[in-house]
């Protein structure tokens, strides 16, 4: 199994990498992660009860849909309350399926898991590469916010873990994990606007110092949401998994599950980034 996993992470690596870094144009990288999105429209239409046939064609569909209205578009920015209603409506959806629990999603219309899945992940895959056009550290900065939360969660939650956030659904998360994972993400940023303000250079176009153009109450607030979000999201998927009786989103990553599986968190913290971003005056 590790095995497996380090060489899936190698692979995706060395396929990810050129394309993020690719010089004046977010062509490659839109390319790359779109096919990636499809894969995970594959696996949300299986999670939905649907065959693996109409799964491949509504994928397929998503897949070109997107890539023809961003070519069309020329990648023209959504307006700021795209972003902000998307971000509302992750958050009151998350809050309220996961008050509900596994059962209750069961019992909403299968097309209508589908439409909100497609469209979630639709929305996120164009703000993942938005981001990356305004810049490879504005991204990054989006991507550790993530994966420092959860790994911090992770290790907090071992330490100090004593009351279930989510008992039912993920019995390894706990609200002192979550919370090692807000102060953990709250670090980050202020050491990134620190080495920004004392080195200048690239480290004031991140994320985070754009953030904390809006102010420093305004950002903190921001970045507790996306703490948030990122743990709601790894969690909703969680309860869809369970409801379809499955461990893993698909076997497509070896050693890793699925693309959903390693997306969940992101889903709604990237359009909530650009939200956070056109709110405090960091051009989102």
């Amino acid at each position: 199994m590790l095995r497996q996993r380090v060489i899936t992470a190698i692979v995706l690596l060395a396929l990810l990498l050129p394309a993020l870094f690719y010089p004046d144009s977010s062509t490659p990288f839109a390319a790359l992660t779109l096919v990636l999105m499809g894969a995970a429209a594959w696996e949300w239409a299986r999670l939905c009860g649907l065959g693996d046939g109409a799964a491949r064609i509504g994928a397929g569909a998503l897949v070109v849909l997107l890539g023809l209205a961003w070519w069309r578009s020329d990648g023209v920015p959504l307006p700021a309350i795209a972003w902000v209603v998307a971000t509302a409506a992750w958050t009151a959806g998350l809050a309220g399926v996961l008050a509900r629990g596994i059962d209750a999603w069961g019992r909403w219309p299968r097309g209508l898991r589908l439409a909100l899945g497609w469209l979630a992940l639709a929305l996120a895959w164009w703000a993942l590469v938005r981001l990356h056009v305004l810049g490879v550290e504005v991204l990054l900065g989006v991507l550790l916010l993530v994966w420092v939360a959860d790994i911090a969660a992770y290790f907090g939650g071992r330490a100090w873990g004593r009351r279930k956030l989510a008992p039912r659904i993920s019995p390894g998360k706990s609200w002192e994990g979550a919370l090692c994972g807000a102060l953990a993400v709250l670090l980050l940023a202020a050491g990134w606007v620190t080495v920004a303000h004392v080195e200048g250079g690239g480290w004031t176009r991140g994320f985070y110092p754009r953030l904390w153009q809006g102010g420093a109450l305004g950002a903190v607030l921001w970045l507790a949401l996306l703490t948030g979000l990122s743990v709601a999201g790894d969690l909703f998927e969680s309860l869809v998994k369970r409801q379809a009786g499955v461990k893993d989103s698909s076997g497509l990553l070896p050693g890793h599950g699925g693309v959903l599986d390693r997306i969940d968190a992101l889903l709604p913290v990237l359009p909530a980034a650009l939200a956070a971003l056109a709110w405090q005056g960091g051009q989102g």
